[in-house]
């Protein structure tokens, strides 16, 4: 196995080489990806480019923060099902509980609360499992509201743009009367330039935000499965 990680490194190490190399004689030729990106940046106009920029910015660091946060409360629910199993039946309901502390993730704390009400029935346990259920599926969801915002926004303010853009266009018109296409060339280049940052940010937020829902519907569907498998297991110590 180390042999095959050693070929696979070097391997590796090798094809990044070419690329680079191959990246470092097209530079030389040609402008970098990063000096383009600068002047097309600014001659995009530096008001709603840099208002989309913003928004970039922002929905990343939501989306960042979200997917630390989900990938932290993803855990084993069915170890933790087990491991409550298996404190019940040798330790009772406190032995359930400790486990249930010394455990990360939302389906840890809903089981505590389940726990904790147990000695009200097993109705009552019921009730507290489904009610701190929802405060937890509204943890998860937190902020995504405003992750569509920038989503929704960013194409916007890049056709708010394009329509300034050929306002200007028509202005030059009106001051040279004259159509021909260097007088509005520099108008419909803003133009062009806007919409396309705009709808680059919303794909780019928006492949974030698929997996950021995807990831939450992954969650609540393991919460409530294991909130079943936690009713059962009361019910079978109840008896």
């Amino acid at each position: 196995m180390k042999k095959v990680v050693n070929v696979l490194s070097v391997t590796g190490l090798m094809f990044f080489g070419a690329i680079q190399s191959t990246f470092a004689q097209e530079a030389a030729e040609s402008k970098t990806f990063h000096q383009e990106l600068k002047q097309r940046f600014i001659e995009g106009g530096p008001e709603f480019m840099g208002i989309v920029l913003v928004a970039l910015i922002l929905g990343l660091a939501i989306a960042i923060e979200r997917i630390i946060y989900l990938n932290m409360a993803t855990t084993n629910t069915k170890k933790l099902v087990a491991n409550v199993d298996e404190a019940l039946s040798s330790g009772g309901i406190e032995a359930a509980k400790e486990v249930c502390r010394n455990s990360k993730g939302p389906v840890a704390s809903i089981f505590y609360q389940g726990l904790d009400r147990v000695d009200e029935g097993v109705e009552a346990a019921e009730k507290a499992v489904v009610s701190y259920g929802g405060v937890q599926m509204g943890l998860l969801e937190k902020n995504t509201s405003w992750l569509s915002l920038f989503i929704a926004l960013a194409p916007m303010l890049g056709f708010m743009g394009t329509v300034i853009g050929m306002i200007q266009a028509f202005d030059m018109i009106a001051v040279a009367n004259d159509i021909s296409p260097g007088v509005v060339a520099v108008g419909i280049k803003v133009a062009l330039l806007t919409t396309v940052f705009g709808l680059i940010v919303a794909i780019i937020l928006q492949i974030f935000y698929n997996y950021i829902v995807s990831k939450i519907d992954s969650i609540v569907n393991n919460m409530e499965d294991a909130s079943i498998q936690l009713i059962d297991l009361l019910v079978k110590y109840k008896k």
